[in-house]
């Protein structure tokens, strides 16, 4: 076993410096370094590690938000407004001063320039048209945002936690600029941020490197640099680590779990992600818009041997659409394999002899896996599931158009509040094919008022406790009668050498942080 992470190795293998951490991680994902543009999980994380926003939320507690940029802040009697103080004395890497004006340019930029991530944003209340009255600058440390309706506050400030939130360095950006861009085009390869990391290089598909910011106001990285090697094979990952050439694995398979666990030399560690997977089943299909069908599929899945083998140290059962660790999270499971039970709703439903179905899949694991699972399940109930397999982009183009019949995947929490999942699994304004806002209950057909109505007051309500209770009783209904099959939430987990220090998997992909982490 090599136990060296610096020098020679037992075997000869020179092991990487000791002012450096070397990760092999899968980022071919990433395709801008721009906070306003950027909504890759891989970028998520080197984005979190240069860039701040004016609040975050605490790792030991999400529930709990905590000032990063911001000192304090106020909200007013009516919900509607909220006043920001910054602290005194911050700085961005560049060496210029942060302020009130970096936060206002930062925030209405993304709105203006309206790529993806803005929806977190704008789902405020704020527009392209509003943006320059509601994000206001009220004195060199003080800034106030106006939003739409008196949403929960905690609703809004997970909604600021967010990478498009990020603080950008307006004096630099504008240097920058040209032909109106707000310098977007460089800072697709560059950095504009405050964090205690710097991006020193990136290049696609094989290296990224953050260096330690100097200048950063909080307790300096112990270390100097940070090196992501880009490294998709998870075997060829397990091997550079176990060989000292880098000191995390991070994108492992379930298989190199159990032999890495039983190395002295090797730690693993991990953490429940806000990824959840599910089976969606199309309700434009008569046979699945029956509601005996749909509960019959919640009995037709082994819960407890997917558990144990295919997402086995990646992943644990779960039967809710709210992940565990988001506000309101529910653990209540009442599903498990019932082959007599399912028979016994399809004949009610007038499908004794069962029925023939197709079902959409990504070809990659454990997806494809739990597909085949789920079809020899089935079929002892009478139901023929055939698989159409495919890559991620024919699936999910299907998918999004509403063509499959039964479709498996995954959803990510996209800010650190329920209302990120509830307004995608039970908010469906407009059930229409021609709908502006087409979230996953949209994609699935569930044509839903009054769930609506709910989650819609849900995101409005102020007090916590009752909040609480609010996305219970959504929880409670959508496993009753939704027609999705929730199957498990993502477990992340990292190899490390036994000389990392500080290492810690964060809860969303823009929380794992790297300037605790040192080297023995």
């Amino acid at each position: 076993m090599l136990l060296a992470t610096g020098g020679l190795t037992a075997c000869g293998h020179v092991g990487t410096p000791k002012d450096t951490l070397v990760q092999a991680f899968a980022f071919d994902d990433i395709t801008s370094m721009d906070p306003a543009t950027s909504f890759e999980i891989s970028g998520g994380e080197i984005l979190g590690n240069t860039y701040e926003r004016l609040v975050g939320f605490d790792l030991d507690e999400p529930s709990r938000i905590v000032g990063v940029l911001a000192e304090s802040w106020q909200i007013s009697a009516d919900g509607l407004e909220i006043s920001f103080q910054l602290k005194p004395g911050l700085r961005f890497a560049s060496g210029n001063p942060l302020g009130a004006e970096d936060v206002v340019f930062s925030w209405q930029r993304a709105v203006r320039m309206d790529k993806t991530p803005a929806f977190i944003l704008t789902q405020l209340g704020l527009s392209k048209s509003n943006v320059g009255e509601r994000v206001l600058q009220t004195g060199p440390l003080a800034l106030t945002l106006r939003i739409g309706k008196p949403f929960a506050p905690s609703f809004v400030l997970n909604c600021l936690t967010a990478t498009v939130a990020s603080v950008l360095d307006k004096r630099l950006l504008l240097a920058k600029e040209k032909d109106g861009d707000l310098g977007a085009g460089w800072l697709k390869l560059n950095h504009a941020g405050s964090g205690p990391w710097k991006l020193r290089d990136w290049r696609a598909n094989e290296i990224l490197v953050i260096e330690r910011n100097d200048v950063f106001h909080g307790p300096k990285p112990a270390l100097t640099r940070v090196i992501y090697r880009h490294v998709k094979e998870a075997a060829t990952q397990r091997l550079l680590l176990e060989k000292g050439d880098v000191d995390i694995a991070r994108n492992l398979a379930p298989q190199d779990l159990g032999p890495l666990a039983a190395q002295p030399g090797i730690l693993l560690t991990q953490q429940a992600k806000g990824v959840v997977y599910y089976l969606g089943l199309n309700q434009s299909n008569p046979l699945l818009a029956k509601p005996e069908v749909r509960e019959a599929f919640k009995w037709l899945v082994d819960y407890d041997a997917i558990g144990a083998t295919l997402i086995k140290g990646i992943g644990r059962p779960h039967q809710n659409f709210l992940p565990q660790g988001l506000l309101g999270a529910s653990s209540e499971q009442p599903f498990r394999l019932d082959v007599a039970k399912a028979r016994a709703l399809l004949a009610k439903a007038g499908l004794a002899d069962g029925f023939k179905i197709t079902m959409d899949v990504r070809t990659i694991q454990p997806v494809m896996g739990i597909a085949e699972a789920v079809q020899q399940t089935a079929a002892r109930a009478g139901i023929a599931i055939e698989i159409i397999p495919g890559d991620g982009k024919q699936v999910l183009t299907k998918y999004r158009q509403r063509r499959h019949d039964i479709f498996i995947g995954d959803w990510g929490t996209d800010y650190w509040d329920p209302h990120s999942n509830a307004d995608t699994f039970t908010r469906n304004p407009d059930n229409s094919d021609g709908a502006k806002n087409k979230p996953l209950s949209w994609r699935n057909s569930w044509d839903i008022p009054e769930l609506t109505r709910q989650t819609d007051a849900a995101v409005l309500e102020h007090d916590g406790e009752r909040r609480v209770q609010m996305y219970a009783a959504l929880q409670a209904e959508f496993r009753k009668t939704s027609p999705f099959v929730m199957l498990f939430q993502q477990t992340q987990v990292a190899a490390l050498r036994k000389g990392v220090q500080g290492f810690r998997l964060g809860p969303t992909s823009d929380t794992t942080y790297m300037a605790p982490v040192s080297k023995l």
